[in-house]
């Protein structure tokens, strides 16, 4: 596992986590923000800074999806584009997608489908512009 890890096109990676995790910024504080406020309830609310978690969470988080992502491309040697997007999809909908509208589904999420949509879109965009850097020649 240490020989994928140390293999791993450490660029591709790098530069897939940025796309991801600056399509997360935009999405969720340009393109959607209202929707998205309004799916936790919270589009009434006063404005407030975020905290680091907020940031730090989420920037790990899709690290550790990209990371992920590049080891399972390497093991299963996908490197043409289509391929790239087929598995792209695949996980999209069957871990991502599927995971966050699971997560959605809470009593403490007042609008569960229109979050899970919301986010669910984000990740499969996300992991299919992940998966579309991971099989570059750079």
């Amino acid at each position: 596992m240490l020989e994928i890890f140390l293999s791993l096109h450490w660029i591709n990676v790098f530069l897939a986590f940025l796309v991801y995790f600056f399509l997360g910024y935009l999405w969720f504080t340009i393109l959607f923000k209202k929707l998205y406020l309004v799916s936790l309830g919270k589009e009434n609310d006063k404005e407030q800074p975020l905290a680091m978690i907020f940031i730090i969470g989420p920037a790990v988080c899709t690290l550790v999806i990209t990371i992920t992502t590049a080891i399972l491309f390497s093991r299963l040697e996908i490197q043409q584009t289509m391929d790239a997007l087929v598995w792209g999809s695949f996980l999209g909908i069957g871990y991502l997608s599927a995971n966050t509208l699971n997560i959605a589904i809470n009593p403490n999420i007042p609008k569960p489908i229109l979050y899970g949509a919301i986010s669910s879109v984000y990740h499969f965009v996300g992991i299919n512009l992940v998966a579309l850097i991971l099989v570059q020649n750079i």
